[in-house]
């Protein structure tokens, strides 16, 4: 009998159907960006690495865990020649069965980085927001997070940071 294959889930997703309100909050300060669908690191003029809130719900049906919260989803933003960005959200495990799990976004704190970084990278003074220091309660699990395995989370130190600020 032959072997069933296994399914691999990517460890990262992008999230073009909010570009909408990104795009709005650009538009308030004069740049005009359009989503890059494809998501190439090498032929990306800068990329970022910072986080972004969200929640996880375990797609194995049959694991006890309910879902959980992060405060601490890692996410690269890439901008592209031709006024195109797009933004790498990567995925966390399961805590109870290791299965992997795509993020339901706090959708605010996905825009509000997108268009701080695309706003800093083009000139745009912009202030830190205030809540950019608040720090979760619970430890960051570098084995439960893609980002982390992949070198662009923050919280492992292995992300693409630039000096003046994380966020």
């Amino acid at each position: 009998m032959p072997q069933k294959k296994k399914k691999t889930y990517p460890s990262w997703s992008m999230f073009p159907e909010h570009h909408a309100l990104v795009a709005d909050e650009l538009a308030k300060s004069g740049l005009h960006f359009q989503f890059n669908e494809v998501d190439d690191e090498d032929d990306c003029i800068q990329e970022y690495d910072t986080n972004i809130m969200g929640r996880f719900r375990c797609r194995r049906g049959n694991c006890p865990t309910g879902g959980w919260s992060s405060k601490r989803i890692a996410i690269t933003i890439r901008e592209y020649p031709g006024t195109t960005y797009n933004a790498r959200v990567y995925h966390q495990r399961c805590k109870s069965c290791n299965g992997l799990s795509r993020p339901t976004l706090d959708v605010q704190s996905y825009v509000d980085r997108i268009v701080y970084r695309l706003k800093k990278w083009n000139g745009i003074a912009v202030e830190r927001p205030m809540y950019s220091e608040e720090k979760s309660k619970r430890p960051h699990e570098e084995s439960l997070c893609e980002g982390c395995k992949d070198g662009h989370c923050i919280q492992s130190g292995g992300g693409v940071v630039t000096g003046d600020d994380y966020w």
